[in-house]
């Protein structure tokens, strides 16, 4: 059975620039890096890999790895590709908000999703960050037996059947 989630790893530009945003910007604390020179599987990492941790609250981590050798295509993530969700408290949404703002980041939002209320910021990566804090009395958004969650996934899927297959 699966207990929860270790963490999420993700390519970055620069170490240093990452852990500003996320242990100085965000408040995540690195709590582990390791430099990888040959990987468990014996494959040589070239001049080497920095593989970096940074813990929330649950203790799972955002983890990145700097591979300066390997290629990686970086670019700003548009929201529907590629987006982290963190939760966060109500007052710190409204904090974090205006610190973005203070700071002259990039800051969308406050954005009422209904079961959540989000800001968005893009890391030095290209990665969009959701802060997301829940509204209360809305629990049943992420019920399944009240939302009617695998009715609405086979609608959607029995449309895509009766559509032409795009060219």
């Amino acid at each position: 059975m699966i207990k929860g989630l270790h963490h999420n790893a993700y390519r970055c530009r620069d170490s240093e620039e990452t852990r500003k945003f996320y242990e100085d910007f965000l408040g995540l604390p690195l709590v582990n890096a390791f430099r990888i020179e040959t990987t468990q599987t014996g494959r040589k990492t070239g001049a080497g890999v920095l593989h970096s941790f940074f813990q929330l609250d649950d203790g799972s981590c955002l983890a990145f790895f700097e591979a300066p050798d390997m290629p990686f295509e970086f670019k700003d993530q548009h929201d529907f590709d590629l987006h982290i969700a963190l939760e966060v408290e109500p007052e710190v949404l409204e904090r974090m908000f205006a610190k973005g703002k203070a700071e002259g980041r990039e800051v969308r939002g406050v954005s009422d999703h209904k079961f959540i209320r989000s800001i968005y910021f893009r890391d030095p990566n290209g990665y969009v960050i959701e802060l997301a804090a829940k509204v209360p009395g809305t629990e049943r958004d992420m019920d399944p037996t009240q939302n009617r969650a695998r009715e609405i996934l086979n609608g959607w899927q029995a449309g895509k059947k009766r559509q032409p297959a795009a060219a």
